[in-house]
């Protein structure tokens, strides 16, 4: 009675709040706050109190009671979330039980109490919630929250309990223990991976499988990865495991989901809380952002509670932290598989997954009479087989429905096409109810029928009807509620019925849900639903009631009016609310006139055209017959007013819903619209109608071309998808193949006959008759060389392709027909099956000679019977494996010289493999079993099961490999895929290098530089009381004694053995010597200076050094030293070393900067001294014969020290007031570094290969002596291994801190020689170390740059060292200057950059971006505001003029770029950069939207050359085979391909405008064999003629390049130079044909570049020479500053500046005035 009055009562205050509350919000909170205060306890139990049984908001309740659920039956208690721990108090195990070993302990990542649940088995060890099987949690939260982290290498399980309808328990279980998923009526048992922590080797190694299974759908295709699950990987993470329980019991089950009743957490995990909650919470959104994005509960969703939150440090991301497993996940949903973890941010995972599914080619399947018009008209969907494709009819653009396992046979949508509705075939028939515009499946359902042929939707989306048959082959009607399908994804069975009657189409009245239609053979018939049953009524049909019936259609508007349509022609307009037929007309074609008499046809006689479709707008009615037209009528069916004819019956009309567009599709596959208003059709797709046996790829023109059972050989534009080419022959083709570089294909047929067809010009080339049995197998070799096709009768036979005719060499017959061909990359063996099924041939390609036999019969002896091959297949990337798959469903790795078995894979698909490929770069391999794609890993580093699979096929795939650009994968089967293949990196475009956030430390953008702050602090004042005088003259009052604690030995006889650090300075390998015969111009009549230098030598060694009072910094690049002023970017140049720098050093008023390079042709190494106010060299020293490997100035500056390298390593101490030599002393190992106590100017060290060594300096009077006080070598400590001492640094006045190559810093006593402290401070070498005060500077080859706080305790203790900071740069840390007191400095890398870094502020800024490696070219745009350079590292970077700061760069993995070119347009909207790549591709990139525009692919190999045409219509690019393409920048299409230069490579190509005629352009292009060829084109009216052709005589020798170019002033000049009989420059004359003029050199030329202005020309050579030479006088300037060969030179569009390079070197130079300069000097 009491618990009645109280219900009562509630519903009383609650209508009070609903009056006095208008807001929902305001209303549902008082609701909660009523059942918190005024909760009755349950009858027959003791009274609490207030606080221990109240229901805290969001927290769940908190009472008792054998049943907790029995209490009361509302369940809003339960909003928003209930915390399942607090609820049953888990801590007083009262109402819950543990077992084994169960504990609590605070968590130092969460900083909280958890539970720790441990055991060897997971079933003895356990927390179960509730404590007995009879009670029951009660939870109706659609959503279980699992906060855990498994235990680090064991397993977990967790049950879960869930009652159903009818009160059936189901127990959903997940486990890391479970190899695959299982289900029962029952049971489900899903197999669990564990995530693991950001950038681990766990992470890399499950990152195959991220997006995958069911949780990441992202382009709603499913793959599948195996061998991933097992025990949780040791850097586990604490996760948040989100399962949809409402969800997996509808799917999987088909069970209608109750309440959570009992949970059971088993060994092995930490477990922090649980809770349910109807609301999808997000855990990586805070409060604060939920707010700002707009996610409330009203809308089902927001963040996770504050007590249920994991902690994440400021500034932190908690995905970086955490794992956030949702199951099942956005995005298609498919019943099978695992629970895994899915990327929490796809957009940011740039590759995940692996395969992408790009383009279908393909339409119908089960049927083609399903295709509907989105409600907007912009988009059409349609069925491909087991796939769903929704393509939008502007750009053709695809996305895709995937889920069905079978062919989809009905499609449906609601009337705001919000809904769709699609069923597949089959004897178990699947309807799923998707959301369009999100593409993700809210519903499956089975309805228990086989040949579901019909769907409609209700106009509002609440009513589905379905129509199929059972399983007595009756037909079977039903209807579905719909209403909640997009909120709960439920969907309820209204009414069914089964009848008799036949039934083609059914259709939902628009006016009335409740109401349908339907036709078949000898019925139209209406419907209604009333009272849960369905009833239906005939339509009287009279004289017509054996037709047979087609489609039926509702005019629009008019609920009044209905019409059919029949296969004998008649149209029926039926009134559906009197129920009778209101007209009837009849379709007949065109009546034959006979010149003797005429049959008139009547109404009822005389051929009809049966009618497959009909379609009404308000204004007219479409129909689409047999006899493949589309017609238009009026709605009177007066005449036809417009019509179009197809190649096939139509099988569907549809009219938009704007009445402007008609949809029609074929029988045969071809699906299109009808524009009304224009009377243009545009065809959407076309497709095979049987089965796809296998294509081929044309790389160079994106073509593909395919072979099907439906007798025709079509090809196709794999980026439009429009059919191009369709070849039908009464043969049916079997195979194709096309050639490699030529537009030309094969095709082998059932007959026999291998047919050869050139497509540009649709000519049959070769006919062959050779085969007896079907053409199984055609190939071509990489080379385009030779042909190969093989029979089923055992024949193989080998054609000479480089022949028009295609002549047949050799036939080798065997015994089996050898149905798999394959060709290795290098042309030279091909590998094929037979002569037995076991055995496996490898023969020479030219000449089908056997080279070896391997017999995978014999491989497996344990084996219980034979097996034999199926397929085989080359490495690309090795020829010396060749992969086999057999009969037992293996994969064999095997030796193409040995026939030995390398490696073999087992279970590769659940049924044989029936295609392989590997990827170009041997990364991974493909296979193809049933109908599943998997990508493999190829070496299987990680797994031998590193796998993940695709699925989307309804049939067995045929033929699955790689694009030839390696960017796609191609299967086919029942139609045509195209996947993107994302796990190859070569199109990773990026602003600049690394990634923009490294462990909290902001990372530059790359934009140009801020100004870099001066330090806070003075420097401290130097302590000079110790320390000797110096008198005004600079002599030293007393003699020097340099003094080494050390053991000291003179090298002799001894071969040097570089070091095995990378600390240690290597110059860079060169060939070329410097011309010494060069002359520089005398000071200030430079036709040139130096103006600026870009980017930084990553080579050297201690090549940065800054002053932060003054602002300077100065680096190397080259043999030129760089001094820049941070505050204003202007440079000084130092110029006076002729070889690579080394190492730099300044002194500490920054007045003075040393610098060390190697001697020019063995000499000794260069030490030069420069006055840093007016850039003057004051003194130069030669001492070492190696390269140096260090400089530095003591404290004071009174002295200055060198270092030899490892050939020579000697430590020279210096005056720095007169840079004489006091003192030398050789050593016994290599010296890596030294430096002068920063306190005392007596002390030094040095560190190397052998130890450290403490240095003392004493002074002896006048005379200057060395002597070895003590003979012991001091060795790095015992602890740190066999180690190398790579850098070092003082702190204060005792201690000394040095580094080793293992990562290792050691903490040396300087007073008594003795190490007394390590630490581990990186996992690689450390190479620069630095300390101010009690910071410490770390610098390693792993790229982290760390900050240490170190305190000094004196005595053994030691000292107490704390990271402090950390940045991962993008390169190795070989420089580093900082001010006193460690806040901010300078750091150089390999990368050739230079950072500038502010630990306070956690930023860094890119000071200098460098290219790293050679620099393959340099242009200006033409409006000289940008220039870009390439690099052999595969980047295109694009430079600002005039402060010569990076842009953007674009970035190409795995490639290297090798020449780049501006297009004509000086928009910077419009301007673009094209740039060519050593895999023969090009690529534009758009300057305005820094993102690739275009990438072509009009090369086989590498692109030497690169121009836009003058007005930018078409561009030219050349081959290294000396092939040159002409390609469109609009499309991307090969316009022409030119072989006049073919087989030399091309070295220039250059463009220039009108000559001779208006609006012509003329070109040329220079090859490596001397000849230039000069062209006129056209290129709007595709005209491209040769002009002349030129050839200049040489002796056979190896050449340097040939070079041409234009004369900028007179375009009828050709400038030219090569190898020849003479070095020089030859001017040849278009007009006259003949050389008018020569110019002399005295060296080989390697770049050439003529300047617009003053007649100037710059050439290059491999002398490091760059000359400049007037060209109407002859007269000519040397300039040396390059420490390399030059290989690029260009003048600026304006010749006023000029670009030279020599590897990676980059040095712009301003040209001066140049009529007084060349008066001197004359070649």
């Amino acid at each position: 009675m009491q618990c009645l009055l109280y219900i009562i009562y509630c519903l009383i205050i609650h209508s009070l709040f609903a009056l006095i509350f208008q807001n929902a919000t305001v209303y549902l909170l008082c609701s909660f706050l009523l059942c918190e205060f005024h909760y009755p306890e349950a009858p027959g139990k003791a009274t609490q109190s207030r606080h221990e049984r109240r229901a805290v908001v969001g927290n769940g309740g908190g009472w008792s009671g054998k049943d907790i659920t029995a209490a009361v039956k509302s369940t809003c208690w339960q909003h928003p979330y209930v915390n399942i721990f607090k609820h049953v108090r888990v801590e007083d195990w009262k109402r819950s039980a543990k077992e084994g070993d169960v504990s609590t302990y605070t968590d130092k990542r969460l900083k909280c109490s958890v539970f720790r649940i441990r055991g060897p088995v997971p079933a003895n060890s356990y927390i179960l919630v509730p404590k007995n099987s009879n009670q029951s949690l009660g939870l109706t939260g659609r959503y279980f929250y699992l906060l855990f982290r498994p235990t680090p290498g064991k397993y977990f399980v967790v049950h879960l309990d869930v009652s159903v309808e009818e009160g059936l328990v189901v127990r959903i279980s997940f486990s890391n223990m479970f190899k695959e998923f299982k289900s029962t009526a029952t049971w489900l048992q899903f197999p669990f991976l564990c995530g693991s922590a950001k950038d681990s080797v766990y992470e890399s190694t499950a990152k195959s499988a991220r997006h995958g299974k069911l949780h990441a759908h992202t382009c709603n295709h499913t793959y599948i990865d195996e061998g991933l699950v097992g025990p949780a990987p040791t850097l586990v993470r604490w996760t948040c495991l989100m399962l949809d329980l409402q969800y997996t019991l509808s799917v999987y089950l088909n069970r209608c989901y109750s309440q959570l009743k009992s949970i059971k957490l088993c060994a092995n995990m930490a477990v922090k809380n649980m809770f349910t909650s109807d609301l999808l919470l997000d855990p990586g959104v805070s409060f604060s952002e939920a707010k700002l994005m707009g996610l409330a509960s009203s809308q089902g969703t927001g963040p996770i509670p504050r007590d249920m939150s994991y902690p994440v440090p400021k500034g932190g991301s908690w995905h970086d932290l955490y794992d956030y497993i949702r199951f099942p996940s956005e995005g298609t949903k498919l019943p099978f598989d695992s629970i895994q973890k899915g990327n929490p941010r796809p957009e940011s995972s740039k590759y995940n997954p692996i395969l992408r599914l790009n383009r279908i080619i393909g339409f119908g399947g089960a049927t083609t009479k399903c295709a509907l018009w989105s409600k907007s008209g912009d988009a059409v969907v349609y069925p491909c087989h087991a796939i769903i494709v929704s393509m939008k009819i502007s750009s053709n653009q695809q996305r895709f429905f995937i889920g069905h396992t079978d062919k989809v046979s009905a499609l449906a949508f609601n009337g705001n096409t919000t809904l769709l509705a699609s069923a597949q075939t089959g004897n178990h028939s699947v309807v799923r109810v998707w959301n369009y515009h999100k593409g993700n499946c809210l519903a499956m359902f089975r309805i228990h029928a086989h040949s579901l042929s019909s769907l409609s939707f209700s106009y509002g989306g609440g009513i589905l009807c379905g129509v199929g048959k059972d399983s007595h082959s009756k037909t079977m009607v039903v209807v579905w509620n719909t209403m909640n399908v997009s909120k709960a994804g439920e969907v309820t069975i209204l009414a069914k019925a089964h009848t008799d009657v036949d039934i083609h189409t059914m259709k939902v009245a628009f006016f009335d849900d409740t109401r349908m239609v339907s036709c078949g053979r000898d019925n139209i018939r209406l419907w209604r639903v009333r009272n849960g049953t369905l009833r239906s009524c005939p339509v009287n049909l009279g004289e017509y009631h054996s037709l047979d019936f087609t489609d039926v259609a509702f005019e629009e508007g008019n609920s009044s009016n209905q019409f059919a349509s029949s296969r004998s022609g008649y149209i029926f307009e039926i009134d559906y609310s009197r129920v009778v037929v209101r007209n009837v007309r009849r379709l007949l074609p065109a009546q034959p006139q006979h010149a003797n008499h005429r049959e008139k046809w009547t109404f009822n006689t005389g051929p009809s055209i049966a009618i497959n479709s009909i379609s009404v707008s308000s204004s007219f009615c479409a129909t689409g017959s047999e006899d493949g037209f589309l017609r238009l009528w009026p709605l009177d069916f007066s005449a036809v007013f417009l019509e179009a004819e197809h190649e096939g019956p139509v099988s569907l009309v549809s009219v938009s819903s704007d009445s402007l567009q008609v949809l029609a599709a074929t029988s045969t596959g071809n699906l299109g619209f009808l524009d009304v208003s224009s009377r243009g059709y545009n065809t959407l797709m076309r497709s095979h109608t049987d089965t796809v046996l296998g294509f081929s790829v044309d790389g160079i023109r994106h073509h593909l071309t395919t072979a099907s059972s439906d007798g025709t050989v079509r090809i196709w534009n794999m980026d439009s998808l429009h059919q191009l080419y369709d070849f039908v022959s009464e043969d049916s083709p079997c195979s194709v193949a096309f050639h490699p570089s030529e537009q030309v294909f094969s095709c082998g047929f059932s007959s026999g006959i291998v047919r050869v067809f050139d497509i540009s010009s649709a000519k049959l080339l070769a006919e062959h008759k050779q085969h007896r049995g079907e053409v199984v197998g055609l190939a071509f070799s990489p080379d385009g060389e030779f042909m190969y096709s093989a029979d089923s009768q055992g024949s193989v036979a080998l054609y000479n392709a480089s022949e028009e005719d295609h002549n047949v060499i050799r036939v080798v017959c065997t015994e089996r027909a050898p149905d798999a061909l394959a060709v290795s990359s290098d042309s030279r063996c091909l590998a094929f099956i037979g002569p037995s099924e076991y055995i496996v041939t490898i023969a020479d390609s030219q000449s089908l000679d056997e080279l070896l036999h391997v017999d995978v019969s014999i491989l497996d002896v344990q084996s219980p019977r034979l097996d034999s091959a199926l397929r085989v297949c080359f490495s690309p990337a090795s020829t010396e494996h060749l992969l086999v798959a057999t009969s037992a469903n293996k994969i064999l790795w095997v030796s193409t010289k040995t026939g030995r078995l390398l490696r073999e894979v087992s279970k590769v698909h659940k049924h044989q493999c029936s295609s392989l490929a590997v990827s170009e770069d041997s990364r991974f391999l493909l296979t193809a079993g049933h109908n599943a794609v998997k990508v493999w890993e190829y070496n299987m580093q990680l797994d031998i099961n590193s796998q993940v699979m695709f699925i989307g096929h309804s049939q067995p795939i045929r033929q699955v490999s790689f694009t030839p650009d390696q960017l796609g994968v191609v299967s086919v089967g029942d139609a045509v895929f195209l996947w993107d293949f994302l796990a190859h990196p070569v199109d990773s475009l990026t602003d600049i290098q690394p990634d923009a956030e490294v462990s909290g430390v902001q990372l530059s953008s790359g934009m140009p530089r801020q100004t870099a702050p001066l330090p806070s602090s003075p420097p401290p004042p130097l302590d000079i009381s110790s320390l000797d005088r110096v008198d005004q003259e600079g002599e030293i009052e007393h003699s020097l004694f340099f003094i080494l604690f050390c053991h000291l030995v003179e090298l002799k006889g001894k071969t040097p053995v570089r070091p095995d650090c990378y600390r240690h300075f290597i110059p860079r390998f060169k060939t070329s010597t410097l011309d010494q015969a060069a002359v520089a111009p005398q000071p200030g009549e430079e036709g040139i200076k130096l103006k600026a230098v870009i980017g930084y030598n990553g080579n050297g060694r201690g090549n940065v050094v800054w002053s932060p009072d003054q602002g300077l910094m100065a680096y190397s690049c080259g043999c030129v030293v760089v001094v820049e002023y941070l505050h204003t970017g202007s440079q000084r140049h130092l110029q006076g070393h002729s070889e690579e720098i080394s190492c730099l050093a300044v002194t500490n008023d920054a007045q003075t900067v040393a610098s060390a390079a190697g001697g020019n042709n063995g000499s000794r190494s260069l030490i030069c001294i420069w006055d840093v106010q007016n850039g003057t060299c004051r003194n130069t020293i030669s001492y070492h014969r190696g390269a140096v490997q260090c400089l530095t100035f003591s404290r004071d500056d009174r002295f200055f020290l060198s270092a030899g390298d490892f050939s020579d390593p000697e430590v020279a101490l210096w005056s720095s007031k007169t840079f004489q030599l006091l003192s030398s002393v050789s050593v016994s190992g290599p010296i890596h570094d030294a430096a002068f106590s920063p306190s005392a100017a007596s002390q030094l060290a040095c560190v190397g290969s052998q130890g450290a060594y403490f240095c003392l300096i004493n002074t002896h009077g006048l005379d200057v002596d060395l002597k070895v006080k003590d003979h012991r070598l001091v060795k790095a400590p015992a602890e740190v291994g066999d180690v190398e001492l790579t850098a070092l640094c003082y702190h204060m006045d005792s201690f000394l801190f040095t580094a080793t190559n293992r990562g290792h810093v050691c903490v040396w006593d300087i007073n008594t020689q003795r190490c007394f402290m390590t630490w581990e401070a990186d996992e690689g070498e450390i190479g620069v170390l630095l300390c101010r005060g009690n910071c410490l500077l770390t610098g390693s080859n792993t790229r982290w740059l760390r900050l240490w706080e170190v305190e000094a305790v004196q005595g053994v203790n030691g000292t107490v060292v704390v990271l402090e900071q950390e940045i991962m740069l993008d390169g190795t840390t070989v420089s580093a200057a900082f001010d006193n007191t460690m806040d901010m400095g300078i750091v150089g890398t390999t990368a050739g950059t230079v950072w500038y870094i502010n630990w306070p502020d956690n930023s860094s800024i890119r000071l200098i971006s460098g290219h790293k490696t050679k620099v393959n070219d340099v242009v200006f745009s033409s409006d000289e505001r940008h220039f870009a350079t390439c690099s052999e590292d595969g980047s295109v970077r694009v430079w600002s003029a005039p402060s010569n700061e990076l842009v953007v760069q674009f970035q190409v993995l795995n490639q290297g770029c090798g020449c780049v070119c501006w297009s004509p347009s000086s928009s910077k909207e419009r301007s673009c950069v094209a740039a060519g790549y050593s895999d023969g591709t090009l690529r534009i990139f758009r300057l305005s939207s820094s993102e690739m525009e275009m990438k072509l692919h009009p090369h086989q190999v590498a692109v030497t050359a690169i121009q836009y045409s003058a007005n930018g219509h078409v561009i030219l690019s050349a081959g290294k085979n000396g092939l040159v393409a002409v390609s469109s920048p609009m499309n991307g299409g090969t316009m022409r391909v030119i072989r006049d230069h073919k087989g030399a490579p091309i070295t220039t190509i250059q463009c220039c405008k009108n000559f001779g005629l208006d609006g012509n352009e003329m070109w040329l292009a220079a090859s490596s064999d001397r000849r230039v060829s000069v062209w006129a084109a056209d290129w709007l009216k595709d005209k491209c003629d040769l002009l002349d052709w030129l050839t200049f005589p040489a002796p056979d020798d190896s050449p340097p390049p040939s070079l041409a170019a234009f004369c900028p002033a007179d375009p009828s000049l050709v400038v030219y130079t090569g190898y020849g009989v003479e070095k020089e420059l030859s001017f040849y004359c278009l007009a006259k044909k003949q050389i008018i003029k020569k110019i002399a050199l005295p060296d080989w030329a390697t770049c050439l570049s003529l300047s617009c202005k003053s007649q100037l020309i710059a050439v290059g050579s491999k002398e490091r020479v760059l000359k400049l030479i007037k060209s109407t006088s002859g007269r000519f300037q040397d300039f040396v500053q390059h420490s390399d060969s030059l290989q690029t030179c260009r003048f600026s569009p304006s010749g006023t500046l000029l670009f030279t390079v020599a590897y990676n070197e980059i040095f712009l130079w301003e040209v001066q005035g140049l009529t007084s300069v060349f008066e001197t000097q004359t070649l």
